[in-house]
Protein backbone atom coordinates (compact mmCIF):
# COMPACT_ATOMS: atom_id res chain seq x y z
CA UNK A 1 0.00 0.00 0.00
CA UNK A 2 1.30 3.21 -0.73
CA UNK A 3 2.35 5.94 1.65
CA UNK A 4 -0.75 7.86 2.48
CA UNK A 5 0.54 10.84 4.38
CA UNK A 6 0.29 13.39 1.40
CA UNK A 7 4.17 14.87 2.55
CA UNK A 8 7.33 15.71 0.06
CA UNK A 9 10.04 12.98 1.32
CA UNK A 10 12.34 16.30 2.22
CA UNK A 11 9.67 18.18 4.47
CA UNK A 12 9.44 14.74 6.10
CA UNK A 13 12.71 14.74 6.62
CA UNK A 14 12.73 17.95 8.70
CA UNK A 15 9.58 17.34 10.21
CA UNK A 16 11.12 13.87 11.98
CA UNK A 17 14.46 15.37 12.63
CA UNK A 18 12.67 18.45 14.76
CA UNK A 19 10.01 15.74 16.37
CA UNK A 20 13.06 13.61 17.33
CA UNK A 21 15.38 16.39 18.95
CA UNK A 22 12.39 18.54 20.70
CA UNK A 23 9.65 15.81 21.24
CA UNK A 24 11.58 12.21 21.38
CA UNK A 25 8.94 10.29 23.28
CA UNK A 26 6.31 10.80 21.87
CA UNK A 27 4.69 8.75 19.21
CA UNK A 28 3.40 11.37 16.79
CA UNK A 29 0.16 10.76 14.01
CA UNK A 30 -1.04 12.93 11.91
CA UNK A 31 -4.38 13.57 10.52
CA UNK A 32 -6.83 16.07 8.30
CA UNK A 33 -6.94 16.55 4.38
CA UNK A 34 -2.81 15.35 3.72
CA UNK A 35 -4.18 12.18 5.10
CA UNK A 36 -7.39 11.98 3.92
CA UNK A 37 -6.66 12.79 0.03
CA UNK A 38 -8.48 16.08 0.25
CA UNK A 39 -5.28 18.15 0.94
CA UNK A 40 -2.73 19.98 -1.67
CA UNK A 41 0.54 21.19 -1.63
CA UNK A 42 -0.49 24.31 0.57
CA UNK A 43 -2.76 22.32 3.04
CA UNK A 44 -1.04 22.45 6.81
CA UNK A 45 -0.61 19.44 8.43
CA UNK A 46 -2.24 18.54 11.37
CA UNK A 47 -0.32 15.92 14.08
CA UNK A 48 -1.71 14.69 17.09
CA UNK A 49 1.35 14.06 20.13
CA UNK A 50 0.98 10.99 22.06
CA UNK A 51 2.67 11.45 24.88
CA UNK A 52 4.26 8.33 27.57
CA UNK A 53 1.80 7.02 29.12
CA UNK A 54 -0.52 9.45 27.08
CA UNK A 55 0.30 11.76 29.64
CA UNK A 56 0.31 15.94 28.80
CA UNK A 57 3.30 16.76 26.86
CA UNK A 58 5.37 19.54 28.26
CA UNK A 59 4.21 23.01 27.70
CA UNK A 60 7.42 23.96 26.94
CA UNK A 61 8.13 21.21 25.01
CA UNK A 62 5.64 22.12 22.47
CA UNK A 63 6.39 25.64 22.51
CA UNK A 64 9.84 24.65 21.68
CA UNK A 65 8.78 22.18 18.75
CA UNK A 66 6.66 24.94 17.21
CA UNK A 67 9.13 27.19 17.02
CA UNK A 68 11.49 25.09 15.15
CA UNK A 69 9.29 24.12 12.54
CA UNK A 70 7.60 27.78 12.19
CA UNK A 71 11.88 28.33 11.88
CA UNK A 72 12.62 25.40 9.73
CA UNK A 73 12.18 24.76 5.97
CA UNK A 74 8.88 23.50 5.84
CA UNK A 75 6.76 26.08 4.14
CA UNK A 76 3.65 24.96 5.38
CA UNK A 77 1.34 25.53 8.59
CA UNK A 78 2.33 22.77 10.97
CA UNK A 79 -0.76 22.02 13.37
CA UNK A 80 0.22 20.39 16.68
CA UNK A 81 -1.97 18.69 19.07
CA UNK A 82 -1.58 17.04 22.72
CA UNK A 83 -3.65 13.43 22.59
CA UNK A 84 -3.99 14.24 26.13
CA UNK A 85 -5.80 17.91 25.66
CA UNK A 86 -7.80 16.84 22.93
CA UNK A 87 -11.54 16.07 23.97
CA UNK A 88 -12.61 12.29 23.59
CA UNK A 89 -14.85 13.52 20.13
CA UNK A 90 -11.49 14.70 18.86
CA UNK A 91 -9.79 11.43 19.58
CA UNK A 92 -12.38 9.40 18.45
CA UNK A 93 -12.54 11.36 14.63
CA UNK A 94 -8.87 11.35 14.37
CA UNK A 95 -8.65 7.50 15.40
CA UNK A 96 -11.20 7.25 12.40
CA UNK A 97 -8.24 8.20 9.90
CA UNK A 98 -4.50 9.07 10.61
CA UNK A 99 -0.78 7.70 9.67
CA UNK A 100 1.55 7.23 12.34
CA UNK A 101 4.22 9.45 11.45
CA UNK A 102 6.97 8.22 13.84
CA UNK A 103 6.75 6.38 17.02
CA UNK A 104 9.11 7.61 20.36
CA UNK A 105 11.46 9.54 18.16
CA UNK A 106 12.55 5.89 16.53
CA UNK A 107 13.70 6.51 13.35
CA UNK A 108 13.19 2.61 12.35
CA UNK A 109 9.32 2.93 12.42
CA UNK A 110 8.69 6.41 10.83
CA UNK A 111 7.18 6.90 7.84
CA UNK A 112 7.76 4.74 5.17
CA UNK A 113 8.09 1.61 8.03
CA UNK A 114 4.67 1.96 8.78
CA UNK A 115 1.50 1.39 7.33
CA UNK A 116 -1.73 2.63 9.07
CA UNK A 117 -5.66 2.26 8.59
CA UNK A 118 -6.84 4.28 11.51
CA UNK A 119 -9.28 2.14 13.62
CA UNK A 120 -7.31 -1.11 12.46
CA UNK A 121 -4.35 0.25 13.72
CA UNK A 122 -0.30 0.05 12.64
CA UNK A 123 1.36 -2.98 12.28
CA UNK A 124 4.91 -3.32 10.42
CA UNK A 125 4.88 -3.25 6.30
CA UNK A 126 6.24 -6.47 5.32
CA UNK A 127 8.91 -6.50 2.80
Amino acid sequence: MPDRLHLPARHRRVLEALLREHLPDVEVWAYGSRVNGLGHDGSDLDLVLRGPGLEDIPADQLLDFEEAVRESTIPFLVEARDWARLPQRFHRAIEREYVVVLVGGDPAVSGDDVEQQGDRGARKRES
